[in-house]
């Protein structure tokens, strides 16, 4: 769903094919990472486009206390890829904690990557 999301607002805003796919595929590996590793049963996705030539994405979990970690996976291992494509694919990335600053409930995962038309 998430990517239909992505795919959607890509094609209202009138962005290529190319800036659709790889924002579709940025998006479905932060919810992959919230949905492996965050506590919660929702999520919330976000799309927005701050810039006419940018494009911002992001989901927010229930779980402040799991930060998203780069890793290097063995040639064997069969995860713990997701971030390093989601920091291949984007200009820039990553988390912020939401709520209280003594005690925040919530986390915010992001990318923002270049939008062509």
């Amino acid at each position: 769903m998430a990517r239909g999301l992505v795919r959607t607002a890509c094609a209202a805003w009138g962005l290529g094919d190319e800036t659709a796919e790889t924002a579709a595929l940025a998006m479905s590996e932060l919810v992959s990472n919230a949905v492996n590793h965050a506590r919660g049963h929702s999520l919330r996705v976000i799309v927005e486009r701050p810039a006419n030539d940018r494009l911002y994405l992001a989901i927010v979990d229930m779980d402040p206390s799991r930060v998203p970690m780069l890793r290097a996976p063995g040639g064997d291992d069969t995860d713990g890829r997701g971030l390093i494509l989601v920091d291949v694919l984007a200009d820039r990335c990553g988390y912020d904690l939401l709520g209280p600053a003594r005690r925040p409930n919530r986390k915010r995962c992001w990318a923002e990557m270049k939008a062509a038309p």
